[in-house]
């Protein structure tokens, strides 16, 4: 039975994402305009992001900081590119208690000039590289329109930093970084991803060059869900980082920065979700079992806290909803907060010497007899409920993959089924524009391991350069 808060994915897809997002309470508008308001479930489901993404970086040699909220005018207008291509989106600090302060204060966009800024002074040898740095705040950037999660002037993410002594390791680094990304997204959130290039028009203001992973929401519209940059020689020439290398020369160094944000909430609504709300990937639910009582009996009770300490003791996320709600309450409760595993425990099953267990992705209902392993039961069912999420948008995201050959093929496909579309371009800005006048379709990014599809512009029919997906963005 449909959830009656959440209007129908397939009749009104802006209106069930903001359904889904207060029907599960994941946030909630505030008076700060532009600004929403982390409720629990959303907050926790940041937390579970962070953890385990700190771990990767953590493994891979990382360390966390903290920079300033505030850059001085001056600082940010050292790198030329980067305060051009944020400008329309920086908020100023012009009063500090009831005094005009002699120099602007921005409020971070993003943090390169801060960190830059630092590593000028601390940067003095080869000895001293690399530096690999990671900062988990938030950030502020002005944006029109907002959306909760895919847009708001106010939002959480990662932003790592890191400064090297060679081109190579930099390279690298910026390649690892998305690497992870990809893995992250595909392994935790089961939200497959597309990787590659960005344009020159694209890239992130200042860098040489921008690796993005692009993710496909169930309505065909693109999301840019993470990004890797390599800025070469640009901010360290600019803030002056150099040091000496090995042949006790002064040199400058080579730096890299990568960020996802939690932009990743919404795309796992807009991935997984249906029109009961919320689904969650099991390894990043914050609650990954539900056990649901039905009557408060001893003897249910009992078996309900049985099974809680046999989960929990067994590193699986577990609650028992105790409270005094109606039994299909809670049911309709655990499936719109997408929690993977529902168990009911009521007499009557016991007396059969059964439980009930239901699976949120497919909301299959099953009897397991009590004799049964329940842990080992628990284990397979959230691996298979991973699994399946995964593969479910892996063929979403391929059945709405499409070659275009020419223009036309292109406003077709835009017209009747977005999706990403893979299609040559000769690399000239103007051809690239020119697709942006087909529903906003955008470069989404350069394919660099893949063939031509047949060595010709989509839109200008001249000799490609490029493989490029194509499509309509968040």
């Amino acid at each position: 039975m449909k959830n009656k808060m959440i209007t129908s994915r397939d009749i009104d897809f802006a209106q069930w994402y903001t359904d889904v997002v207060t029907a599960a309470r994941l946030a909630a508008y505030s008076n700060v305009k532009g600004c929403v308001i982390f409720e629990p479930n959303g907050y926790a489901i940041w937390e579970r992001i962070k953890e385990e993404l700190d771990k990767m970086f953590k493994e891979t040699g990382h360390q966390n900081v903290a920079m300033p909220l505030l850059i001085p005018e001056n600082l940010m207008k050292k790198e030329g590119e980067l305060i051009n291509g944020f400008a329309p989106e920086v908020a100023w600090v012009t009063i500090g208690g009831q005094k005009t302060l002699e120099e602007r204060l921005c409020i971070r966009p993003t943090s390169e000039t801060l960190f830059s800024d630092y590593y000028s002074s601390v940067v003095k040898s080869y000895r001293d590289l690399p530096l690999k740095y990671n900062q988990w705040c938030s950030v502020m950037r002005w944006e029109k329109e907002t959306r909760p999660f895919l847009r708001s002037r106010e939002f959480f993410w990662q932003e790592g930093h890191t400064v090297h002594a060679t081109k190579e390791e930099a390279e690298q680094e910026t390649k690892d970084m998305l690497n992870i990304y990809k893995k992250f997204f595909e392994e935790y959130l089961a939200v497959p991803v597309i990787a590659g290039l960005k344009t020159e028009k694209e890239k992130f203001a200042g860098a040489e060059y921008t690796y993005t992973i692009e993710a496909l929401m169930h309505n065909g519209v693109a999301l840019q869900s993470g990004t890797s940059h390599y800025f070469g020689q640009k901010f360290s020439k600019a803030y002056d980082i150099k040091f000496l290398n090995q042949n006790n020369e002064l040199e400058y160094c080579y730096q890299t920065s990568w960020g996802v944000s939690n932009r990743m909430i919404g795309a796992i609504i807009m991935v997984h979700g249906d029109d009961n709300g919320l689904i969650l990937p099991p390894k990043i639910a914050p609650t990954q079992v539900i056990i649901v009582p039905i009557g408060n009996c001893d003897v249910v009770m009992d078996k309900c806290e049985e099974i809680y300490q046999l989960l929990k003791n067994n590193h699986i996320s577990v609650k028992i909803d105790k409270s005094e709600k109606s039994p299909g309450f809670k049911f309709a409760e655990a499936e719109v907060n997408g929690i993977p595993v529902r168990i009911e425990v009521g007499l009557r099953d016991l007396e059969n010497n059964c439980l009930t267990v239901v699976r949120r992705d497919t909301r299959e209902k099953m009897s397991i007899s009590l004799k049964e392993n329940l842990l080992s039961y628990i284990n397979h069912l959230l691996c298979e409920i991973q699994t399946n999420l995964y593969k479910t948008a892996k063929k979403r995201m391929e059945d709405l993959t499409f070659e275009a050959h020419n223009i036309s093929e292109v406003e077709s496909i835009m017209k009747n089924h977005p999706g990403f579309i893979k299609a040559d371009w000769c690399g000239s800005e103007e051809c690239e524009l020119k697709m942006k006048e087909i529903n906003g379709t955008k470069s989404r990014c350069i394919l660099e391991h893949e063939p031509l599809i047949d060595g010709k512009c989509v839109v200008c029919g001249k000799t490609a350069k490029h493989l490029v997906v194509w499509g309509i963005q968040y």
